[in-house]
């Protein structure tokens, strides 16, 4: 009789030949980049355009959700330029996405100084919760004025997901920058002109429902799934924020960041952002290659794993709290009965 097969555990790799291990990834394909940004920009066009003339309000509705899922991945090519993952030196590229980027009210020089601010200091709790949803610990919370409680409470609501059109990418992502800083972000200001002026064209050109089934209504599933994969990809049941002697770059990447499990048509739309913690380990790897990293680097097989199954969905959006003790995030009741346990210890 054959003995049970056993499968050994990765073997120890170092941070260093870990990050080594993902440097060849970095290479893109110039003409295959070429054809993601082409064919993704063609079939948004053309699923709007559906969504605007379709004879039947059924066939505008289906158009315009499909059109909002590829307008989230229109984002995440914008997003891979950004980061220098694709097309790197070409001004066209730059064009057409960075007036991609307006569109989706996310202003270029405010989107990339928060976003790359979120991964040099992913799950890092000495710096401030810029480019992300933010974090309270317990003891935090404790302290904490009733001001900072209500603005916790409201980024940490998951209405405040659904309306991000409005809390996300109109308030955070352009009114605010813009007004705090508006020569600096100016794109920012700019999106928001550019954003509603499309609204008024297509409204003047058809009527209110044009404008909504061609653009408001896409743009307001995009920007709910936009950011609640944001927020899902850095909170979850298994996530871990790192005390200063553990935080690393690396280990933030692999401890506090998921995995997202998507089926092939999803993966597609999101522009296999479900490898978000490939993505940032290395942030140089072109979204279309974050796939056969993980496959090949044993190290990145490991990761936390979640899903857009509602009760994993669920899960994520219970979460409100970081226990410092038990290194978990609680729910407000958890919370609350951790805090009155200890303060009877």
């Amino acid at each position: 009789m054959n003995a049970p097969l056993t499968i050994s555990p990765p073997a120890a790799i170092s941070e260093r030949e870990l990050l080594a291990a993902t440097k060849p990834y970095t290479v893109e394909s110039k003409w295959k980049s070429w054809w993601h940004v082409g064919s993704t920009l063609g079939v948004i066009t053309g699923v709007l355009t559906l969504a605007a003339i379709a004879p039947w309000w059924w066939l505008q509705l289906i158009a315009s959700i499909l059109g909002s899922l590829v307008m989230v991945r229109g984002f995440i090519l914008f997003h891979d330029f950004a980061h220098g993952a694709i097309l790197r030196k070409s001004k066209v590229a730059r064009f057409l996405l960075s007036v991609y980027s307006m569109i989706f009210m996310a202003g270029v020089s405010y989107w990339r100084e928060a976003h790359n601010f979120h991964h040099a200091h992913v799950s890092d709790m000495r710096e401030s919760s810029q480019g992300s949803f933010p974090v309270m610990t317990l003891e935090q919370w404790a302290n904490a004025t009733p001001m900072q409680r209500l603005y916790y409470r409201v980024n940490r609501n998951p209405l405040t997901l659904l309306l991000a059109y409005v809390t996300v990418f109109m308030f955070s992502n352009t009114l605010e920058p813009f007004f705090r800083q508006p020569i600096k972000h100016w794109t920012s200001g700019a999106s928001v002109v550019l954003h509603f002026g499309i609204i008024g064209v297509l409204w003047w050109l058809g009527g209110p429902m044009t404008a909504f089934f061609a653009f408001i209504l896409p743009y307001s599933i995009a920007a709910s799934l936009g950011a609640y994969l944001f927020y899902a990809q850095h909170n979850f049941p298994e996530m871990d924020l790192l005390p200063e002697e553990e935080w690393s770059r690396v280990s933030a990447s692999l401890r506090s960041t998921s995995y997202m499990r998507l089926n092939p048509f999803l993966a597609w739309c999101t522009g296999q952002i479900g490898y978000h913690h490939v993505h940032h380990l290395n942030s140089a790897i072109p979204f279309y290659r974050l796939k056969e990293a993980m496959r090949d680097i044993p190290a990145l097989q490991t990761a936390p794993v979640t899903t857009l199954h509602p009760k994993d969905v669920w899960s994520c959006l219970r979460l409100k709290l970081w226990d410092e003790v038990e290194r978990r995030m609680l729910t407000w009741r958890e919370a609350r009965e951790a805090m009155r346990a200890r303060a009877l210890a």
